[in-house]
């Protein structure tokens, strides 16, 4: 086959590293954002978050695995996104669904168990800061990974799109 008979690939190609080292980051934001939430909300305002307010500003064990599912849930949005381009089309919209509803669900979830309206508030705000930060971070680091592959000597666009990466070119 020759290079003029080659089929574009139908999905953009993605510098997976790229994608993965700010899906990285992002896991570390979220670790953080779920531990400064949590020593703000103890520690400044007294609401119990995740254990007992006897346990201090910085809680027992559950403040360790609460920054730790925050960056388990970045590292898992990293691979919905990698996994979405490479598999379906417009994969920033229906990654921004899914990350958009898990949000939804993370922040209504507080409210499920018989604790104090101020726990389950502040629970849900840092639910909802985590979603967002997850959300719009992986979004951004997957639109510069698809770009940056695009930009490399042999980016292929996807079929109907022009080789300028999206913009036509101009005469």
């Amino acid at each position: 086959m020759t290079q003029a008979n080659a089929t574009p690939p139908s999905h953009p190609p993605v510098d997976a590293g790229r994608l993965w080292a700010g899906g990285g980051a992002t896991a570390l934001v979220a670790a953080l954002i779920a531990v400064a939430g949590i020593v703000i909300c103890r520690g400044v305002l007294g609401i119990a978050i995740l254990a007992p307010e006897g346990d201090g500003a910085w809680g027992n064990a559950s403040t360790f695995w609460y920054a730790g599912a925050a960056a388990v849930a970045a590292l898992l949005a990293t691979g919905l996104m990698h996994v979405l381009i490479l598999t379906t089309p417009q994969p920033q919209r229906f990654f921004g669904w899914v990350i958009g509803l898990a949000t939804v669900i993370a922040v209504v979830m507080p409210f499920v168990p018989d604790t104090g309206l101020d726990t389950k508030i502040a629970t849900a705000v840092i639910n909802a800061v985590i979603g967002i930060a997850i959300g719009t971070l992986v979004a951004s680091v997957a639109r510069s990974a698809v770009a940056m592959a695009l930009r490399r000597p042999g980016g292929t666009p996807p079929a109907g799109m022009p080789p300028t990466g999206g913009v036509p070119p101009t005469r």
